[in-house]
């Protein structure tokens, strides 16, 4: 696989490349000058599984405020800087333990050179940002259009300008909001490079389109061995981008861990809200560290054949909830003491 071959790189406390685990990224939606309200959301962050988290840097207030942001959180921070070379030099300065950046919304060579000058003497990472919506107009002209060839070339073009100054602590990322022209250009650049690469569909959307275009569009990727740390990327709150995240690796199997909840379809035979406690599980097992199975299934006909494949299940109907482990009915309790007959069972698991 790809990302058995990239380049080992630092991020504060963790490693990515070289076969090490994808790891899930988010970023801030509070003003980063904010600080009490930014580090309130990482720390949520950090409880919900998110690895790496981006804080946005626009002024010179956000780039010294990530000092006193990294005292009180526990994974590595990465400054997102846009055009002002100073906010760069002053991220580092405070602390970031990787920075993003576009080189050539940076400017002149010097004030490139300024940047990798900084990231150098601390050994921080830069990440080399190239999106399908800031293509250069030579490249768009050259392949008649935002394509994958244009984006790899942009990508490898600001690669080189910081190796060419003496740099290869980075990491790659070339993000586009159409999903099949994203998977095409990491599939060409996966080849073409040993950095590690962040993967994402930019712009992707909201919860529902935003996850469903990241978990194709990731789902590509990932499964081409190509990737080594990912953010699904929703027009909503930061912590479903981490629920998100957690879930794509799993069903790929580059996650263990955590319980999966698998549901049945609703359809006539159902005569429970099957919705509703599907999702009342689905929230109830984040706290409960086990790699199990659990099923919910809104019929009792048919409910303890199709849990066979799970460790645990639950089925309801007529006011008669079942209990299920491996597709044997081991309980019967009164339908509204579903919810918490699963809990007591899960919290005190024996396999």
């Amino acid at each position: 696989m790809y990302r058995d071959h990239t380049k080992v790189i630092q991020i504060g406390g963790r490693r990515i490349g070289g076969g090490n685990p994808v790891l899930i990224q988010s970023m801030t939606n509070t003003k980063t000058e904010d600080i009490p309200s930014t580090v309130q959301q990482i720390l949520a962050l950090e409880d919900a599984g998110c690895e790496i988290i981006r804080c946005a840097v626009p002024t010179m207030e956000a780039a010294q405020a990530l000092s006193e942001i990294k005292k009180q959180i526990h994974i590595p921070l990465v400054a997102d800087i846009h055009f002002d070379y100073r906010l760069a030099i002053a991220a580092i300065e405070n602390g970031a333990d990787k920075i993003r950046i576009n080189p050539g919304n940076i400017g002149s060579r010097e004030r490139i050179r300024a940047v990798v000058d900084a990231a150098k003497a601390r050994n921080i990472p830069i990440r080399v940002g190239v999106n399908s919506g800031s293509l250069e107009k030579e490249l768009v002209e050259k392949y008649h259009g935002v394509t994958a060839e244009g984006l790899v070339e942009s990508a490898l073009d600001k690669v080189k300008i910081i190796e060419d100054m003496g740099y290869d602590n980075l990491v790659i990322s070339i993000k586009s909001s159409d999903v099949l022209m994203c998977a095409k250009a990491h599939e060409l650049i996966a080849s073409r490079t040993i950095y590690p690469l962040h993967v994402g569909i930019t712009e992707a959307g909201t919860l529902y389109s935003g996850n469903l275009k990241s978990a194709v569009g990731l789902g590509i990727i990932l499964y081409q061995g190509i990737g080594d740390t990912i953010r699904v990327s929703l027009t909503g709150a930061p912590l479903e981008e981490v629920k998100s995240a957690k879930r794509i690796l799993k069903t790929l199997g580059l996650r263990k861990g955590g319980i999966e909840v698998v549901s049945c379809p609703t359809c006539g035979r159902t005569k429970i809200d099957l919705i509703g406690l599907a999702n009342q599980v689905e929230t109830m097992v984040q706290d409960i560290p086990l790699d199990i199975k659990v099923a919910v299934m809104g019929c009792v006909v048919n409910g303890p054949g199709e849990a066979k494949e799970a460790d645990i299940g639950i089925a309801g109907g007529d006011g008669v909830g079942l209990l299920i482990k491996k597709g044997e009915i081991i309980k019967k309790v009164p339908e509204d003491k579903l919810l918490e007959t699963l809990r007591e069972e899960l919290l005190h698991w024996k396999a």
